[in-house]
């Protein structure tokens, strides 16, 4: 793992973004020699299809009940605050 201090990270933003991007590089940023952020790529997530997406709301539904309040009721409920 590269470790680069702040004010090189500042100025070297894109280069450092393009090493993550395209050669997976993590960079520990350092700042009066403690580290303080990681730029890392992003781990990729499986994307859920359109049925499941719908299946998980059904199934969150079915665990969250409104308790006899009404969407109408909820979102004047929220409008006073």
């Amino acid at each position: 793992m590269r470790k680069i201090g702040a004010y090189e990270a500042k100025t070297n933003l894109s280069k450092l973004l393009d090493d993550v991007a395209r050669r997976g590089e993590t960079i520990l940023i350092m700042k009066n020699g403690k580290p303080v952020a990681e730029l890392r790529p992003v781990a990729n997530r499986p994307k859920m299809t359109p049925a499941e997406a719908v299946e998980g709301l059904r199934q969150f539904r079915e665990t969250h009940k409104l308790r006899g309040l009404s969407i109408r009721e909820m979102i004047n409920e929220g409008r006073r605050f």
